[in-house]
């Protein structure tokens, strides 16, 4: 039924405060259609417009992307060493896109993190509550996604080009685009060679996966159904990573999540803010405990059909930032490994 939509409830105001937006930060959405979609002709070959080199090793590429007739920004984090052709890593912000300040280089290390290796982190700023993935429909606030297209098509082969990279690719996302990653590579088997899931749920055509996929969707005013259509129909099954567990064989797989149970980062955020903080940290628990159940779902139908994975399942911590670099620096083992990083 379309027009469906769920009220803004607590477990929103949980997002939010995680992997969405800070307060006084708002996210710049789309307001209007593409040019393409107007009757203006677009090209129809995904180009680098502009390179710009903030540092020599901190670039923005600027690709225009044809299926969605817009140009976006792709931050780039260069190698160490760019004595010979590095591999790709494609990190994904969370439900806000990269557009406010809850992203990986406001609230991670990240750029630390890279400077002594030898890999092109390449992130993609847009995307808000998208779950970076084709919507069927243009949808009237959140304009034209096809964010799979981009991501698996029409970026590839031009960031090869303009940062002399490898062929080898990994990918990997937090909250809601944790989501979107599997999803990623399991419908472009060819393109990544290696995933990982930092407190995401696999499950879409479930109940709990696609309540958490509904809520995401109407927290930034979009309509679901634009998205993939009725809620629990076929395009929903093809996304949920857990119905198709199977086709992330032969990949390096790296999955985390925690229990919900307040931790040492929880301490912190006590220590600095007091009695305040309480009522969210109750429901940023809440919400890493559904992920939690999520991916022990996961767990279970990788095991199944025989698809090693390695797991990070923490017994404490709720859905915030500092588990999430904490999962990435344990996770870049694994998918460095996996292409040549």
């Amino acid at each position: 039924m379309r027009g469906r939509r769920y009220a803004l409830t607590g477990a929103i105001g949980a997002l939010v405060l995680s992997s969405l937006v800070l307060p006084g930060t708002p996210i710049a959405l789309a307001d209007q259609l593409p040019a393409a979609a107007t009757g203006e002709i677009a090209s129809q070959v995904a180009t680098v417009e502009r390179i710009e080199k903030h540092t020599d090793r901190d670039w923005s590429l600027f690709v225009y992307s044809p299926s969605m007739g817009r140009s976006i920004e792709l931050q780039v984090l260069r190698p160490a060493d760019t004595g010979s052709p590095r591999p790709v890593f494609y990190l994904l912000n969370g439900a806000g896109g990269g557009e406010d300040q809850a992203n990986w280089r406001e609230q991670t290390d990240v750029v630390d993190f890279f400077a002594d290796k030898n890999v092109n982190v390449v992130t993609p700023i847009g995307g808000a509550f998208s779950y970076y993935t084709d919507w069927l429909e243009d949808d009237p606030v959140l304009g034209r996604n096809k964010w799979t297209t981009f991501l698996t098509e029409e970026v590839p082969p031009v960031v090869d080009r303009a940062l002399g990279a490898s062929g080898r690719n990994a990918i990997a996302g937090v909250s809601m685009s944790a989501t979107s990653a599997l999803a990623l590579a399991e419908q472009a088997p060819h393109l990544y060679q290696a995933v990982g899931s930092y407190s995401g749920c696999a499950e879409t055509a479930t109940e709990v996966g696609s309540r958490y996929a509904e809520i995401v969707v109407a927290f930034g005013g979009g309509e679901v159904e634009n998205m993939w259509g009725p809620v629990g129909g076929t395009h929903w099954q093809e996304q949920d990573v857990v119905l198709n567990a199977e086709k992330l064989r032969d990949k390096a797989v790296f999955v985390s999540s925690s229990s919900g149970v307040p931790g040492a980062h929880e301490l912190r955020a006590w220590e600095q803010s007091g009695v305040a903080v309480l009522p969210d940290l109750a429901l940023l628990g809440l919400i890493e405990a559904g992920v939690h159940d999520c991916t022990a779902r996961l767990r279970r139908a990788l095991d199944e059909v025989g698809v090693e994975a390695t797991y990070s399942i923490r017994p404490d911590g709720t859905h915030t930032w500092g588990y999430w670099q904490e999962a990435l620096h344990e996770s870049w083992p694994v998918l460095g490994e996996a292409i040549g990083a």
